[in-house]
């Protein structure tokens, strides 16, 4: 892992090693790029159906890239028919509504179908502007990245790629009952893998298992972290008034999941680690509230309802609170007053959520997977937890509920955690691995025509 941290912990760095020569990164940064999300819009609800942190990455990134003068298009799937062709998102970031497929009731597991009627759509666009209109394209996840293959090579720009979760380590770490990636995915994400320009990983891990996995050039792998909104994601006015607003009991002990219902994302573990801590001190019943924010997706869909039956069967249906999805500003408000967020996730590519709660003051209890040992400063902002025992996690709840100053405590150290995970460093990053890959990019043409 160390590898990655010293080569590419910062991609200014990873430039500089690359490139001995130097080169004017302001003089050949792009100055318009193509960002692929085929299966979820960047308009749509975190939370909702199969979006979620992906999105905000999306909006956030794209946001930054417009403020430091790179043009971004969004091309993303129509699902619905009263959305414009394009939509301005922000100055300097537009989104393309591609027809692909039926508007509603398309799953995730059958936009691969659709890949070839959304790639004729990206072309279409492509095709109506000037050449070289394009110098660069951004995909994210394995759909995006196999329309942003061909894109790539047929418009002579460099593909960058971010996975975001990939099919060999979700298959590595698979909860009770979900379903396994399917083949197809792992094939087509070692295509892209060979076909990018760079890759994109959250984490050292995250390029660590791009090597490992996949095969990739260790040369191509850079690692950006995500960031947060830190003007939304604040501690603003304290616990206490969200609370209010919010109408939570103010002396509750309140554990909080925020995430889309699927077992991937294991809130089952947070119930069951709930009924574990109320049998050890009954006495907690009156002065804890489980607030479970988000709604159904993937093989959650299954069993939209599984969770609040697994509620009513541990006996603890009483505690538990169940919210549909909420827009980010309310979602602040949330993890505002929230005691501490629970991520017992199988795998987390990153776990956005986790610096988001963390930016408002509120500590994290958190599965030692994925990124989340980014996110997550053991035993200063929060705790880690292996494996998935529910056990496990009653005893870090416990912690909480036996000294209330704990919330505080690390709430604090949260905050201060979080403010190193700003967009605009991410963002900055960001156009830094698009200058290296334009860089080579050029260099590989003038050495094919030379």
């Amino acid at each position: 892992m160390s590898q990655y941290v010293s080569r590419l912990g910062s991609t200014r760095t990873a430039a500089r090693l690359r490139f001995p020569g130097g080169f004017s990164g302001a003089s050949r940064k792009p100055r318009r790029i193509a960002m692929l999300s085929v299966h979820t819009s960047p308009l749509h609800q975190p939370g909702t159906g199969d979006a979620g942190g992906m999105n905000v990455y999306i909006v956030e990134l794209a946001k930054r890239l417009a403020a430091i003068d790179i043009e971004v298009e969004i091309f993303t799937r129509a699902t619905t028919g009263s959305l414009a062709p394009a939509v301005e998102l922000a100055p300097g970031v537009l989104v393309r509504h591609v027809d692909a497929g039926p508007y509603e009731g398309l799953a995730k597991e059958d936009l691969p179908a659709q890949l070839c009627a959304f790639t004729h759509g990206v072309m279409q666009a492509w095709a109506g502007q000037r050449p070289g209109y394009y110098d660069l394209v951004h995909s994210h996840y394995w759909l995006s990245g196999q329309v942003g293959w061909l894109a790539a090579q047929r418009w002579g720009v460099p593909l960058v790629h971010a996975m975001h979760t990939m099919a060999k380590v979700k298959n590595a770490a698979l909860a009770e009952g979900d379903t396994p990636e399917p083949p197809a995915r792992v094939i087509g994400e070692t295509q892209i893998v060979n076909a990018s320009d760079r890759l994109i990983a959250n984490t050292a891990e995250e390029a660590d298992d791009l090597v490992r996995f996949y095969g990739a050039d260790p040369a191509a792998v850079a690692v950006v972290h995500p960031g947060v909104n830190l003007d939304r994601f604040r501690r603003a006015d304290g616990r206490a008034a969200a609370r209010a607003r919010l109408g939570l009991p103010q002396d509750a002990l309140i554990p909080l999941f925020a995430g889309r219902i699927q077992p991937l994302k294991a809130p089952d573990v947070l119930l069951r680690a709930v009924a574990v801590l109320l049998e050890r001190d009954p006495s907690l019943r009156s002065r804890i509230v489980v607030p479970v924010v988000g709604g159904p997706s993937g093989s959650g869909l299954a069993k939209p309802e599984g969770l609040q039956k697994l509620a009513a069967r541990l006996g603890i249906a009483d505690v538990v609170r169940f919210c549909p999805p909420v827009g980010q500003d309310l979602l602040a408000d949330w993890f505002r007053a929230a005691s501490v967020l629970v991520m017992p996730s199988y795998s987390e590519s990153f776990g956005l959520v986790a610096i988001e709660a963390q930016a408002t003051g509120t500590p994290v209890v958190a599965a030692a997977v994925g990124g989340l040992p980014v996110a997550v400063r053991d035993e200063v902002s929060g705790f880690l937890i292996p494996g998935h025992e529910p056990e496990a996690y009653a005893r870090a709840l416990g912690r909480f509920a036996d000294a209330p100053e704990l919330v505080d405590r690390m709430g604090a150290a949260a905050a201060a955690h979080a403010q190193s995970f700003g967009w605009d460093t991410a963002a900055s990053a960001t156009a830094d691995v698009y200058t290296a890959a334009l860089c080579d990019h050029r260099r590989r043409a003038r050495a094919h025509h030379g």
